[in-house]
């Protein structure tokens, strides 16, 4: 069985980061380990929720897994919580990256054209240099601009300006870019990215649902990675990982009991099964 190594947060209540990585990956037939960098009450649109550093069990961590002779076939990296520990992962990469045949990197700390809080300006310079070390990279619009520089463009940016953004992240070393949330010319929503290797730009679009919610970022990414660990090609999984989004935002739009703060991934599973051909 293949076994994917899952870098990220955990929030106790709230669907994001390893609360979605765990199961989705878990349920596409995939081993998944996990490296908690903290432990939140809540996710972040909650106020006052508790935060636990963990950073500091994250190199005995390492230790204890380099002993016992632990490899993994990806390494998926969600929210980091300091600079710390953005050096930390990067050590993660260079000990176990020999075995990976994907390193993915969602950089998640911005959305809307604001850094989550906790964050200084500096922080997105950090994370771009963390990039170069994957094979695939999925900021949002927003990650996208504050690692590059650029100014932000919003969220209903021209297909050119993407193709812009694209390109400057593409000087930050990784193999393919994609940038998620991007709307298209006939008000569809997807993804365009980037092959750094042939040079070539590629998107896909699904029918816009109007709602927004925590967590799809998490879904996205984490569907992805379930689907190369399945092995479908780069641009299959993210077609895969753009339809189950789509799916799972249809079904908390749909359902006048769901909650407020994250997606119905759970109902759409069997959904998910059926697309990576499991069912």
């Amino acid at each position: 069985m293949k076994r994917v190594l899952s870098i990220q947060d955990i929030s106790c209540i709230g669907k994001c980061s390893l609360t979605v990585a765990l199961p989705i990956i878990s349920a596409m037939g995939i081993e998944t380990s996990i490296l908690p960098t903290s432990i939140l009450s809540t996710h972040t649109m909650f106020n006052d929720f508790t935060f636990r550093d963990l950073t500091d069990d994250m190199e005995p961590i390492k230790k204890h897994w380099q002993k016992e002779g632990f490899s993994f076939d990806a390494i998926y990296t969600g929210y980091l919580g300091s600079e710390k520990q953005i050096t930390l992962v990067k050590d993660y990469f260079k000990t176990f990256g020999n075995t990976c045949k994907y390193i993915i990197v969602d950089p998640a700390m911005a959305d809307n054209g604001k850094l989550y809080s906790g964050f200084d300006k500096d922080f997105p310079l950090k994370m771009a240099k963390l990039c170069k070390y994957a094979d695939v990279i999925l900021p949002n619009i927003s990650e996208a601009a504050f690692m590059t520089g650029m100014p932000y463009p919003g969220e209903n940016a021209s297909n050119e300006c993407i193709k812009d953004l694209l390109l400057s992240l593409a000087k930050l070393g990784s193999k393919k870019i994609v940038i998620t949330g991007v709307e298209s010319a006939d008000h569809k929503f997807g993804f365009m990215g980037y092959d750094s290797e042939t040079k070539e730009f590629f998107e896909y679009y699904t029918p816009k649902v109007q709602m927004k919610s925590h967590g799809t970022g998490d879904v996205f990414a984490s569907t992805f990675t379930g689907a190369l660990m399945n092995d479908y090609n780069i641009q299959d999984s993210l077609k895969i990982a753009a339809d189950f989004t789509k799916a799972c935002i249809n079904n908390t739009y749909n359902d006048p009991e769901a909650v407020n703060y994250a997606v119905n991934f759970e109902s759409e599973i069997p959904y998910l099964l059926k697309l990576i051909r499991k069912v």
